[in-house]
């Protein structure tokens, strides 16, 4: 029997279950960070969902914990870093919500198109104003949808139902699926030059941070309406307002804003915007989903079993050859995924030297992991990583070959054109890259990195320093490579900082550079 520590409400089926099992289910609600200290102690498992905030602290404090459960889908208030490193399982559910957000984005695209939280708002308070809040139909409007994951699909498959043309913006969905979906592929400004709805079904990263805003919205066609169900901060609240406010937009629908939770925003004065405090995941259905399946993935856990909804992995899963090549693997994952800008239709993993002759699975799972990290609005687990490449369309190749060359051990990834290599270098065994596009290189990769492809003539290293110099962007460290016959070159930076889009433009449009691929870690 294991001590099972709730702290927030969690459906009682679920907590049924645990107590079903056996386990001692110890409900202590909305505890304070110091508190959580004390009664996290002699616990083998602890379940919240988003107000419990599972820090290093908590995770020393707990050191009989096997499993960290979240009901529900984000792990921003869980440190999982500390809790691999400490051998504690943390599990989410996933699934719990997808429903539930994408029938609320239709409810809200719905309202949008019709002005019903308008019209009721002036009938209640005794106006009969219909000519005012007239409304426009659906069928044959064309709804753009940025990001084709669970959600985004679904809301696309009931937009179908209503007759709706659907345009979508995903980098990293195959052509032959958006074709099985009934979905026309574009760029994001070639998305909003023809959407009449725009809906937002991403991960919020670095790089889709005020993904829509002032810039985005002037290209966008005149009286487009936005609707955002994904993460706040994604849409500049205050562009959106300016834009709406001048009748370039025609009007928005936002369940989630930068600051939570709040009663303030730009928007919330504006009578063409429907708002709603964070409801994506909000229904009974959706609450009852996320407490019965993390009650299920943590008897799971404490009972030692497979676990599918484990967003991290203990490290004694992977043999012993294996084990200290998993962060390098999902590093390779997330520089590819830069280096491509998108989806590869087939991705190749090849292995090398000693990790050929062991069992490289986990590893082939770490390196999904990471390509799928930063594009994908749910969390990336060991496991959820295979059917997410199945549903974007990209076939794994898993190669080995015993006999390596220039390293006692190599991983390299191909597809799309492009092609990284890393290694474990150095008596500390730290990550290298070796090769990226046939160029050799050698740099410990970091979360701000520059792929910078050239001439091989003088000035360029002083060229591509200024540029970043001049927009205070600090080199921390850079490597200079060749390709085979001599005829290119190629610098490999990590900066201090994400290279802003503005500049990575402008190096693009200098003389003598062939391409720039700017390769950020997601979150950092």
């Amino acid at each position: 029997m294991a001590r099972v520590l709730v702290t927030e409400k969690i459906a009682e089926a679920g907590l049924d279950r645990l107590r079903g099992l056996g386990h001692d289910v110890d409900v202590v609600l909305g505890p304070s960070p110091e508190d959580l200290l004390d009664v996290v102690r002699g616990a083998d498992a602890l379940i919240i969902r988003s107000a419990t905030t599972v820090t290093a602290e908590v995770l020393r404090a707990g050191e009989d914990l096997k499993v960290v459960g979240r009901a529900g889908v984000g792990l921003d208030n869980v440190d999982v870093d500390t809790a691999t490193k400490r051998g504690v399982m943390v599990v989410n559910a996933p699934q719990s919500n997808v429903l539930s957000a994408a029938e609320h984005t239709v409810a809200l695209l719905l309202a949008l198109a019709r002005n019903i939280p308008q019209a009721h708002a002036a009938l209640v308070q005794g106006r009969w104003e219909r000519s005012r809040w007239e409304g426009i139909e659906l069928s044959d409007k064309v709804l753009g949808v940025v990001g084709l994951g669970r959600i985004g699909k679904l809301v696309a498959q009931r937009a179908s139902a209503f007759g709706m043309r659907l345009v979508a913006y995903d980098p990293y969905l195959s052509p032959d699926r958006a074709r099985q979906l009934n979905v026309e592929l574009m760029e994001l400004d070639e998305l909003v030059a023809v959407a009449d709805f725009l809906t937002l079904h991403v991960a919020k990263t670095p790089e889709t941070i005020g993904l829509v805003g002032e810039e985005l919205l002037a290209r966008a066609k005149p009286g487009l309406r936005v609707i955002n169900v994904a993460r706040g901060g994604i849409v500049d609240e205050a562009a959106l307002a300016a834009a709406i406010r001048s009748g370039h937009v025609g009007g928005a629908a936002i369940d989630v804003f930068a600051a939570e939770p709040t009663t303030e925003s730009p928007l919330f004065g504006l009578d063409e915007v429907v708002v709603t405090p964070h409801l994506g995941a909000s229904t009974r259905e959706a609450q009852d989903k996320a407490g019965d399946t993390i009650a299920e993935q943590v008897a799971l856990a404490l009972a030692g079993e497979f676990v599918p909804f484990a967003v991290n992995v203990s490290a004694g899963e992977a043999s012993e050859t294996v084990r200290p090549f998993l962060g390098l693997a999902e590093r390779l994952g997330e520089l590819f995924s830069g280096l491509c800008e998108g989806v590869t239709p087939v991705l190749e993993v090849e292995y090398q030297g000693k990790l050929a002759e062991a069992d490289t699975r986990i590893l082939t799972l770490s390196v999904l992991k990471g390509l799928f990290g930063g594009s994908t609005e749910e969390p990336v687990s060991y496991v959820n990583a295979p059917q997410i490449a199945e549903e974007r369309g990209v076939e794994v190749r898993e190669t080995s070959l015993s006999a390596a060359q220039d390293f006692v051990n190599l991983i390299t990834l191909r597809g799309a054109g492009h092609a990284i290599a890393g290694t474990l270098g150095g008596v500390d065994g730290k990550p290298r890259i070796v090769n990226v596009d046939g160029h050799t290189v050698e740099i410990p990769p970091a979360d701000h990195m520059l792929v910078v492809r050239n001439d091989d003539r003088p000035g360029m290293i002083g060229l591509v320093g200024q540029t970043l110099g001049e927009a205070g962007v600090n080199i921390a460290d850079m490597h200079l490579g060749r390709s085979a016959d001599g005829s290119a070159a190629m610098m490999v930076l990590a900066t201090g900082a994400a290279v802003p889009g503005d500049v990575v433009e402008r190096l693009k449009a200098a003389a003598g550079i062939d391409s720039v691929n700017a390769v950020n870690r997601p979150g950092a």
